[in-house]
């Protein structure tokens, strides 16, 4: 039975952390067995045709373009909530959708992120158990956050059937344990996550961008390649990519798991909610049937298209492939001009990769970035780390593993799940 005086959004006390190589700190070594880090962890040694099979039913289908950078899928859309829900990041998709399986009873419990008692952008893991509550996790937090931690609790204050809002380090993580945690239902709503970082890097950056950073409300990085503000009084601000400070930031801004990391779209949650290929609405990959029975639970409360694509993709991959090989070796990345910066900005939203060709850009610069670095940093783990499809995307672009490098790939395609 639930306790009564539980609160309906909990963030209980976890234990510290273990210290772990590659680490995001997911939660997992900050449970009861930390042990089970060895059979979960994205970056030890990932077996995503294993977990595709297991969770989806099959694995990427070769035959599908499309599935080749964004895993398995029943089908993509644009979407947007009819009515957009205040304090949202977009609309309010993920939020609702956690609402709604609080409200049909489909769960009891929600384990999200929620904003920090003191700081608005460091990440919180919390339990949430009333649908109203599902409005204090909107929005865009910043940090490691040990969200699985909570897993063990969740249990133990008697939860059967939960939900859990996750990046895709977190959802590979309880991929890898849930069948032994004794849930009766797991529901795994992913997010597309690129590069995180510490909030106090995050911080470093909000005080780049402003001479007021305090009063910044919002940060978003959009699929028009700009950066859009927003501030307490209302003022709105939008950045080209080009004009960002990025120069200016330390080099191990973005830690070298989010530099390596093959698992953009979050492939093994039951359906994925980004913005990548949404052209200024949201984009939605439901992936198996449990997918499908989450977005059916927001109705007609949201709108529904096709996504489009536009423009070509190569160009963009082979300047960010130049420009990573030269950080993965130390060296300053090649910058360009001041006076051709606000005009590059202004073109790209016009003739750069929109929409599907942009999330397939996306997609393989991380790809791309991932072997360069694991060749420079770490390159005995490199054929452990990197999955064969990963290999499939950046040979378009030069990139052929030696043999040492693909042996656990093979072992893959052998058959051996």
């Amino acid at each position: 039975m639930i306790e009564a005086e539980t609160p309906t959004v909990w963030s209980p006390q976890v234990a510290e952390a273990l210290p772990r190589d590659l680490c995001t700190d997911c939660g997992v070594s900050r449970a009861s067995d930390p042990r089970r880090c060895g059979r979960a962890c994205q970056f030890i040694k990932p077996d995503y045709p294993k977990m595709e099979a297991r969770v989806h039913g099959r694995t990427r289908d070769p035959q599908r373009e499309d599935e080749r950078f964004f895993g398995p899928y029943k089908r993509m859309v644009r979407a947007a909530m009819k009515r957009p829900r205040e304090g949202a990041q977009w609309t309010g998709i993920t939020t609702r959708i956690g609402e709604r399986l609080l409200e049909t009873g489909a769960v009891d419990a929600v384990l999200t992120m929620v904003a920090d008692d003191v700081d608005r952008w460091r990440p919180k893991p919390a339990l949430i158990t009333r649908a109203a509550d599902m409005a204090k996790a909107r929005g865009m937090r910043m940090g490691y956050a040990p969200l699985l931690a909570l897993l063990e609790p969740a249990r133990e204050a008697g939860h059967k059937r939960i939900a859990v809002i996750g990046v895709p380090c977190q959802i590979f993580a309880l991929r890898g344990i849930e069948q032994e945690l004794g849930f009766e239902r797991v529901y795994a709503i992913g997010t597309p996550c690129s590069d995180n970082t510490t909030t106090e890097n995050f911080h470093t950056f909000l005080n780049l961008l402003s001479d007021k950073p305090e009063t910044i409300t919002y940060l978003e990085f959009r699929a028009d390649y700009h950066v859009e503000l927003r501030f307490e009084n209302g003022k709105v601000k939008e950045i080209p990519f080009l004009l960002l400070p990025i120069s200016k930031l330390p080099a191990d801004f973005f830690p070298l798991t989010c530099r390596t990391c093959v698992d953009y779209t979050n492939s093994l949650s039951d359906i994925t909610v980004g913005y990548m290929a949404g052209q200024g609405q949201q984009w939605l990959i439901v992936r198996n049937e449990t997918g499908e029975e989450l977005l059916r639970l927001l109705g007609d409360e949201v709108s529904l298209s096709e996504p489009g694509t536009a423009g070509k993709r190569d160009g963009p991959v082979k300047g960010f492939l130049k420009n990573t090989e030269l950080a993965a070796g130390g060296l300053p990345m090649r910058s360009m001009p001041n006076w051709a910066r606000p005009i590059a900005g202004w073109l790209m939203p016009k003739v750069g990769p929109r929409g599907l060709e942009f999330a397939r850009a996306r997609v393989e610069m991380k790809a791309v970035e991932t072997v360069l670095h694991l060749r420079a940093k770490l390159p005995k783990r490199i054929h452990n780390m990197v999955p064969e499809h990963v290999w499939a995307l950046v040979e378009r672009y030069g990139l052929v593993p030696s043999l040492s490098e693909r042996v656990s790939s093979k072992r893959h395609l052998s058959g051996d799940l």
